[in-house]
């Protein structure tokens, strides 16, 4: 059995994702937590069940991969396209997607919570079994797929934050 370093797994799957995906049947657990796969095209790679805890996939090309059981907390998708991966029972607690692209995704059971959406693009994606969906961040400018493809009680309306809470009438503040 082959052991690889962080660095040498980059570049297998960037030159060789078949020879990655024969590596990982052979593997127990595979940790690729911060890692940085900023700006590189990942396709047709099984990350499932694979730890990536706080790497990032920023400014990334991804596409058809699969992210199944995935540890994902605080993994950065900044700025990244990424499209049909599947995040089914992942975890993208914490992470930031903010103006990524994430089109025809599957995130059924994927827990969101304290996920960033701010301007993010999850048209056609399916969040209809997303865990914790209210309790991700969004903006105004995040772009949400049709309703049937969204929790049944969720609004997607975003909310301020609570640093610009306003009292109802500001018009009559003085400051003296």
């Amino acid at each position: 059995m082959i052991d690889y370093t962080k660095e040498e797994l980059i570049d297998l799957l960037k030159k060789d994702p078949e020879r990655f995906k024969e590596w990982k049947l052979e593997q127990e657990e595979i940790d690729l937590s911060e890692v940085d796969f900023s700006s590189i095209v990942l396709n047709e790679i099984d990350f499932s069940n694979v730890d990536l805890n706080s790497s990032s996939f920023a400014d990334s090309n991804i596409s058809l991969v699969n992210f199944t059981n995935c540890d994902l907390t605080s993994a950065d998708f900044t700025r990244a396209r990424v499209l049909e991966c599947d995040f089914t029972e992942a975890l993208l607690t914490g992470a930031d997607c903010s103006y990524a692209e994430m089109t025809y995704c599957n995130f059924a059971d994927c827990d969101m919570a304290g996920c960033i959406l701010s301007e993010t693009d999850l048209s056609n994606s399916d969040l209809s079994g997303a865990l914790n969906l209210e309790a991700s961040r969004f903006d105004a400018d995040t772009i949400w797929p049709d309703q049937d493809l969204l929790p049944e009680d969720f609004e997607g309306i975003s909310n301020d934050d609570l640093s610009s809470l306003k009292d109802e009438d500001d018009s009559d503040i003085n400051d003296y």
